[in-house]
């Protein structure tokens, strides 16, 4: 076994999708919604600056990629048509927002309403819609649940 990070071999943006494909060097290939990729975005405006500070966003819902910018070697940039741009993805942690994608989705619905999380998550034993990831509810579809 190599201490050698996984590299990407492909990166596929999948506009019509909103979807980012991509294939790394050991054979792990992950399609990763616009979405989640907003949500988990590693600039400070989310992350913030230190533990405990990370800020969940919802009504992303519906957020696409304008496009992909190369950031050295190791990164990219990825402009969302929301137009926020200032999360730089490494690499190491696209392949982590691969590997841990169910676990993340279901940590960011946890600290949320129950009522929101009901209207989020998919029955039990079921995947996201049509088996894609995990979707966050609409503020009408929010507010139906509500009454």
């Amino acid at each position: 076994m190599s201490d050698k990070a996984p590299w990407p071999v492909e990166l596929r943006l999948r506009r019509a999708e909103k979807r980012l494909d991509i294939e790394f060097d050991d054979g792990k290939r992950f399609s990763l919604p616009a979405e989640y990729l907003r949500v988990e975005s590693p600039s400070a405006e989310l992350q913030g600056h230190g533990p405990g500070q990370k800020t969940i966003i919802g009504e992303r819902a519906h957020v696409g990629i304008l496009e992909l910018e190369p950031v050295g070697n190791y990164a990219v940039r990825i402009k969302f048509d929301d137009l926020h741009d200032t999360g730089i993805f490494s690499w190491d942690y696209l392949y982590q927002l691969g590997v841990e994608q169910h676990k993340r989705w279901r940590d960011s619905c946890a600290g949320m309403t129950p009522l929101f999380v009901k209207a989020v998550l998919p029955a039990p034993g079921g995947g996201g819609r049509r088996g894609g990831p995990l979707r966050r509810a609409s503020a009408g579809a929010l507010a139906a649940a509500i009454g």
